[in-house]
């Protein structure tokens, strides 16, 4: 079930790695994943200081649950992104565009003044929609 990134001519490119629009057809399982953080598997935080640590933990992140859905992050149709540091958006989406490498998700960043851990810079929430074709 393949996502399809939609692009109007009437808007301006994205100025990072996301869509304007993402569609999938719906006859799939949808997958809520809460905020993910740079808090690693034994609890601690990955890259304390280091924006680009933290994105590709927060990926890695997203891509466990993903997997543990059944899905991959390729079924991750829309991200909300909130980070420490507007500053960091162009770092943000390097690395994006490493974990995300096909029709990439609908997206908003936004910044916060605090996380519930004073060493996260950013967190992700994400929305998937798995085929439920893959299960047969």
């Amino acid at each position: 079930m393949p996502k399809q990134q939609i692009v109007s001519p009437e808007l301006a490119v994205p100025n990072g790695h996301f869509a304007q629009a993402t569609q999938i057809r719906a006859r799939g399982r949808m997958v809520f994943v809460s905020g993910m953080t740079a808090r690693n598997r034994s609890g601690g935080v990955t890259g304390v200081g280091d924006i680009t640590a933290q994105t590709h933990q927060v990926c890695q992140n997203l891509r466990a649950a993903m997997t543990a859905a059944g899905g991959s992050l390729e079924d991750i149709v829309r991200v909300d992104v909130y980070v420490r540091n507007m500053e960091d958006f162009n770092a943000i989406h390097e690395v994006r565009r490493q974990y995300f490498t096909g029709e990439p998700p609908a997206s908003t960043m936004v910044e916060v003044s605090k996380f519930v851990n004073k060493d996260y810079l950013i967190e992700i929430n994400a929305i998937g929609v798995i085929d439920d074709e893959r299960d047969a």
